[in-house]
């Protein structure tokens, strides 16, 4: 059992702020355990600009912002632990992890940090009717593969949903030669920012098609089109609206989830309006001990906003444990 003054999970700019936050005030034993190759979590990905301006005051992209926060890190000698997936956090704040160089580990921490940020709503979440065909991804998974494997994921798109990561993803596609068709959103107004709109849509006369949602898949091996159709004041399809698109690919952009697996097994009330753990104002949860914070808790439109509090959960979580030091 190895025992460690603060363990935070995830190792993205939450992680990477609250475990700074937690050394500036005091506590020299903290470990970021990160399941990813390497620090920095989506931001890895998002290669677009639009980062920092609160928090450094100038326009960086999504690594430039997690690289700065990265060389803090090592500058401050925080230990970390990479492609590490933590498989359990106990009442008692026992961590469970596993990795291939050290296989299974168990961690005694002080205190907490639930840092694992969110995920995006898949096919599963949507019921949408048809087969199954490759081809349908979200539109993170798409960003991944384009702005870090290198592969292009099909030619002709069809992206349903209007989140941030759906429009940037239609310009950047664009970008690199595929067609986007259109951008339905089945609300009368788009979900993501406005400036998104402008700069990846409208600057590309890309359509977004509003009340309007996909209702059928098409194809067998790869798939080879959609039906789209728009909807009545209750969401329902409006039959003589249906049109059939032909693409090779459909991206959801539907919403995003607080990663609360581990925060559920652990005891620790959620929220329902939110998808993330009820907290005070010092970021703890319901378990006494445990702190969370960035999009675990609930998800934020900037990522500035993440790191403003996450360094109020990695304050919080040092004075737990220098508390309980000092008796």
């Amino acid at each position: 059992m190895k025992h460690v003054d603060i363990v935070v999970i995830g190792g993205g700019p939450a992680g990477m702020a609250a475990a700074l936050e937690a050394r500036r005030c005091g506590v020299k034993n903290v470990l970021i355990i990160e399941r990813d190759k390497e620090l920095g979590g989506i931001l890895q990905q998002c290669i677009h600009n639009g980062f920092g301006l609160h928090v450094f005051g100038e326009e960086l992209t999504g690594p430039e912002y997690a690289w700065r926060f990265e060389q803090q890190v090592k500058s401050e000698g925080i230990e970390y632990m990479l492609n590490t997936m933590v498989l359990e956090v106990t009442p008692d704040r026992v961590v469970t992890a596993v990795n291939s160089t050290d296989g299974l580990v168990h961690i005694k921490a002080g205190a907490v940090v639930l840092c694992m940020g969110c995920r995006e709503r898949t096919r599963g979440a949507l019921n949408i009717p048809g087969t199954r065909p490759a081809g349908i991804l979200t539109a993170g998974a798409a960003q991944r593969f384009v702005n870090m494997e290198g592969y292009l994921p099909g030619k002709k798109i069809v992206i349903l949903g209007s989140g941030d990561i759906g429009m940037i993803m239609a310009r950047r596609l664009t970008l690199e030669g595929a067609q986007v068709k259109m951008v339905c959103e089945i609300m009368p107004q788009s979900k993501g920012l406005i400036r998104n709109k402008v700069q990846c849509l409208d600057d590309f006369g890309i359509p977004l098609r509003l009340r309007c949602t996909v209702v059928r898949i098409h194809g067998k091996d790869r798939l080879e089109g959609v039906t789209v159709a728009y909807v009545d004041e209750d969401r329902k399809p409006i039959p003589e609206t249906m049109e059939y698109v032909e693409c090779d690919t459909l991206l959801l952009s539907v919403g995003l989830i607080p990663e609360n697996e581990l925060s559920r097994e652990a005891g620790i009330a959620i929220d329902p309006s939110t998808g993330g753990p009820y907290v005070s104002k010092n970021m703890e949860t319901s378990v006494e001990g445990i702190f969370a914070c960035g999009n675990v808790v609930h998800v934020h439109d900037l990522v500035d906003n993440v790191t403003t509090e996450s360094y109020i959960a990695g304050r919080a979580a040092a004075e737990y444990v220098l508390g309980i030091k000092k008796g």
